[in-house]
């Protein structure tokens, strides 16, 4: 990049990074790896949200549900979409991340294609031979389209298994990627991809967070959809370790036949004396013939655990239910640095 370089201050840690002229403050600081929170990249979810302190941005374009006007006069901006007119010094949480995770662009094959529902279709795909891509659980990945486009996919495979990755592919309405999985994409195509992307994986070991969760209470995994991806990495990466935390996963779909996935978490509950699996449709079909929970997803885990002090939560699927996680868990005790999300906008279009 060519022009002018803003120096950036984080208040609280003192850290200092540099933006180019035109970059976003989440970019520079991404590019000289400083982790800051972030899942969109695209003004629509506010994972992102910190504050200005002194100096002067281009706030960008953004969704007023991800940043109200009120935020804004409190001097908030989306840091994916904030560019500085000035040095800055700025309120933001710094998220602690192995250093060296190295985001690459790759290509990979498509060794399979799996139509696990009538509208989810599971794409295994295959790095170069010799090729190891390191991530977190819970992280995504850019699959970069022919005319520059981007869709973004969690990963749903564990870390150990970095040789073959594994996406759930949701098909949407007039969706041009997800419309090529499932109607001209063919086993052994090749694709590109760009990542691992995020900061919505499980804090552990030397990504604990500051305030840990409560030894004696199950970590609350919330999915809704396709979100159930991200959580089966975290779950499975999870129950790969020595020692294995206590969760309680709940998966919010609308019928019996969107649950794609629903005897490998029966499965994990099986075999996993530390793990429950609560399902909860909002609209079973009669032939469902269903006799467990019902309603929204949300609803049930705070029906189950009332009292969220002291407690982590990580929550993936459709922006609705984020928002509503947000309003309802937080007033139930649950402190906001310890609700971990990742809201799918609309497979996280971004340029």
């Amino acid at each position: 990049m060519t022009g002018k370089t803003y120096h950036i201050r984080i208040e609280r840690s003192g850290r200092e990074f540099t933006v180019e002229e035109g970059e976003s403050v989440l970019a520079g600081a991404l590019r000289q790896g400083v982790v800051l929170p972030y899942s969109c990249r695209s003004g629509s979810c506010g994972t992102c949200k910190g504050r200005i302190i002194s100096g002067n941005v281009d706030d960008g374009v953004y969704e007023e549900k991800a940043l109200s006007a009120g935020e804004r006069a409190a001097g908030k901006v989306l840091l994916c979409q904030a560019r500085p007119l000035s040095d800055l010094v700025i309120e933001a949480r710094e998220i602690a991340a192995p250093a060296d995770i190295e985001i690459k662009t790759l290509p990979c094959r498509v060794i399979k294609m799996d139509r696990v529902a009538h509208d989810v279709m599971v794409l295994s795909l295959k790095l170069p031979q010799n090729e190891r891509f390191r991530f977190l659980a819970g992280q995504y990945i850019d699959m970069l389209l022919r005319d520059g486009g981007r869709r973004s996919f969690s990963l749903a495979n564990p870390p150990r298994q970095d040789n073959v990755l594994e996406i759930h592919v949701r098909r949407v309405p007039d969706g041009k990627f997800t419309n090529f999985v499932f109607g001209e994409l063919k086993e052994k195509d090749l694709l590109r991809f760009r990542g691992p992307l995020g900061t919505f994986f499980l804090r552990t070991g030397e990504t604990a967070s500051a305030t840990p969760q409560s030894a004696d209470q199950p970590i609350l995994l919330i999915a809704g959809g396709t979100g159930f991806a991200p959580i089966k990495s975290i779950v499975e990466d999870a129950l790969g370790r020595a020692v294995q935390p206590a969760m309680h996963f709940y998966w919010g779909a609308r019928s019996r036949r969107d649950l794609y996935m629903h005897e490998l978490a029966l499965r994990w509950q099986q075999e996993q004396p530390q793990f429950r699996y609560t399902p909860v449709l909002s609209e079973p079909r009669p032939e469902d013939a269903w006799e467990g929970r019902t309603g929204w997803v949300h609803e049930a885990a705070l029906l189950d655990h009332p009292d969220l002090r002291g407690r982590e939560v990580y929550a993936s699927g459709p922006p609705p239910m984020i928002e509503a996680i947000r309003a309802t868990f937080l007033a139930r005790g649950l402190a906001e640095s310890s609700l971990y999300y990742d809201s799918f906008e609309f497979a996280h279009v971004t340029p």
